[in-house]
């Protein structure tokens, strides 16, 4: 039976639990899940499927920290034993809605640890650590519109979907030249229904000037559900033509 390895970052809620319950549905794939907790239904998936599920608890605003320990465990596995390997950087931390200068230092270092500082040192790690292995390899940062249109109130989100855009663009030239290098997309989900969407309509509308709109989001239905764009994420993740195009919008898929 072939074999897939998917490492996944901030899955014990919203998007990334969805992302490795589905995951966890089939008994071919290893999930290994870093996250700041555990998640005791993603055992009890992997348990009722025969999949393997291994889960971290980590927290990836040391992300030196977590990049090491994940360059260690990949070099300790067998090269031969997968067809694929994954790694889908999904974890985020948000900050207090409002104008930059309201945002503590210790609030804005930390978001910018988790969403763009993390996300490449463990893009390093796995590359690195996977470049001699038969498996192939593909490399999945979850972005976001605000990657691509500025919003106020959201400074340090924005900065880092942006970056974490940018830094895709960059690492999927490098892995181009490479005989076997792996395939990098950047890829925005769309609105979900998530805490993030709870806290941007809990937000204060004076220093939110797009307030209403997000109430008018979950008021409308038109927020996704997680099961349902984890579905369609691990579709276009599936697909041959994945890295055909490095910065993707799930809702052109």
């Amino acid at each position: 039976m072939a074999r897939h390895l998917t490492l996944l970052t901030g899955a014990t809620r919203g998007l990334g639990a969805a992302i490795a319950t589905q995951l966890l549905g089939e008994p071919s794939n290893v999930v290994l899940c870093l996250s700041r907790g555990s998640n005791a239904a993603l055992d009890a998936q992997a348990r009722a499927t025969g999949a393997t599920v291994e889960q971290w608890p980590i927290d990836l605003a040391t992300p030196l920290e977590a990049a090491a320990r994940v360059a260690a465990w990949l070099g300790a596995q067998d090269a031969a034993a997968f067809d694929s390997a994954t790694l889908i950087n999904n974890a985020a931390a948000l900050t207090r809605v409002g104008p930059l200068e309201d945002v503590a230092g210790d609030e804005l270092s930390r978001a910018l640890r988790v969403g763009l500082e993390a996300p490449l040192l463990l893009g390093a790690a796995f590359l690195r650590a996977t470049a001699g292995w038969r498996a192939e390899r593909r490399l999945l940062n979850v972005s976001s519109g605000l990657g691509r249109r500025a919003m106020a109130g959201q400074a340090a989100y924005c900065a880092v979907k942006a970056g974490l855009d940018h830094a895709s663009r960059a690492m999927a030239l490098d892995e181009a030249l490479k005989p076997h290098g792996a395939k990098v997309v950047a890829l925005a989900p769309g609105v979900i229904d998530t805490d993030m969407q709870a806290q941007l309509r809990a937000a204060d509308a004076g220093a939110f000037p797009e307030h209403a709109l997000f109430v008018q989001l979950k008021s409308s239905g038109r927020l996704g559900t997680p099961a349902h764009v984890a579905r369609r994420l691990l579709a276009f993740l599936a697909r041959p033509d994945f890295g055909s195009q490095t910065i993707a919008d799930l809702r052109d898929a």
